[in-house]
């Protein structure tokens, strides 16, 4: 599916754009009005990232039969490896920056290891341990989505909604004791990815829909983000939450737009892009440091002003991990344990 490619790689530069706005945004009662803003408007923008990356798992891997051993030892290796390869480059990177120390205990210091791996030795590798999660589950809940009609499909998805909708902060106040955690988290994504890729529909005025529900829900997202932020004084994610309802509604609008756009791509730009889908877990492993790294040689959101240089830094980081992930990936024997 050619749009799935297109939207991955879209997913992908997305993420690093929401990690060089990130800096910016929590700097709202130091950053000026318009900075902040601009901050706030890539953060709304790009805030469909992970939900779509979970989605087009979903649409590529729910709609096949699996042996489960073979699916768990092929799809946990490819992201086991090279999650745990970069853990320990981002320990050693801690270490570096003196944000861990190890001391001449052997013990002590594999403590100190096991704690980074556990929870996650840097801010982005959530990712990869909520993945690993979806990963168990995978081979269970396709036989749900292969076997189920559409309405039950439908009923699994309004349910996770709505208990998405009241464990929301300015809700979970109403929400019943009844235990619905089956209902919850990332793996709502994943059927809906599913169910949205293979959905027939209808073909007149959907585009045009699909762009002004796009819109809409930036600007919502944008105005709803400042608003609450100012009202209370503190910098406020309620409408940034991917596992919120504004988000989830958001998401499904971009990868519906993804389905029915039609990109006329050169075939060199084609290739780079199968390359970077291809590479897209190595690229997302790596990018952070590349951040971290890019903002220490003062290139980041302050290289200029704000909504030209966070995307500026954002190409800047993806070039580079790209170059990186892809020169690392040719090489014998561990390239794939490295990349992914």
């Amino acid at each position: 599916m050619e749009w799935v490619n297109n939207l991955r790689v879209i997913a992908l530069f997305a993420v690093i754009v929401l990690h060089t706005a990130s800096l910016l945004l929590m700097e709202y009662k130091k950053a000026s009005l318009g900075d902040w803003l601009v901050a706030d408007f890539y953060n709304a923008l790009v805030r469909f990232a992970v939900p779509v990356f979970v989605m087009i798992s979903g649409a590529l891997l729910l709609h096949r039969e699996y042996e489960l051993g073979d699916f768990l030892k092929r799809r946990l290796s490819r992201v086991v490896w090279p999650f745990l390869f970069w853990s320990f480059v981002y320990i050693g990177y801690s270490w570096y920056n003196e944000d861990i120390a190890f001391t001449a205990d052997a013990w002590a210091n594999t403590k100190v290891i096991l704690h980074q791996l556990k929870y996650g030795a840097f801010y982005h590798l959530w990712y990869v341990y909520m993945l690993i999660g979806l990963y168990l589950f995978i081979p269970i809940i396709s036989k749900f989505v292969r076997n189920a009609a559409e309405k039950e499909i439908l009923y699994f998805l309004l349910v996770w909604y709505v208990v998405m909708i009241f464990s929301q902060p300015y809700l979970s106040r109403f929400q019943p004791t009844v235990d619905v955690h089956y209902f919850t988290g990332y793996l709502g994504y994943l059927v809906l990815g599913h169910y949205l890729a293979y959905k027939e529909l209808p073909q007149k005025s959907l585009k045009t829909w699909l762009i002004i529900f796009f819109f809409i829900f930036l600007a919502g997202i944008t105005a709803g983000t400042y608003i609450i932020t100012f009202n209370t004084n503190a910098l406020s994610t309620i409408m940034y939450e991917p596992l919120g309802p504004f988000i989830v509604l958001y998401s499904s609008g971009i990868f519906l737009l993804a389905r029915v756009t039609v990109f006329k791509l050169p075939q060199s730009l084609v290739k780079i892009r199968d390359l970077a889908g291809g590479l897209s877990l190595g690229i997302y492993l790596c990018h952070a440091l590349f951040l971290t790294l890019l903002d220490n040689w003062g290139i980041s959101y302050k290289l200029c002003t704000p909504i030209f240089s966070i995307p500026t830094a954002a190409l800047i980081c993806f070039v580079l991990s790209f170059t990186l992930i892809f020169l690392l990936s040719k090489l014998p024997v561990i390239g794939k344990y490295i990349t992914g």
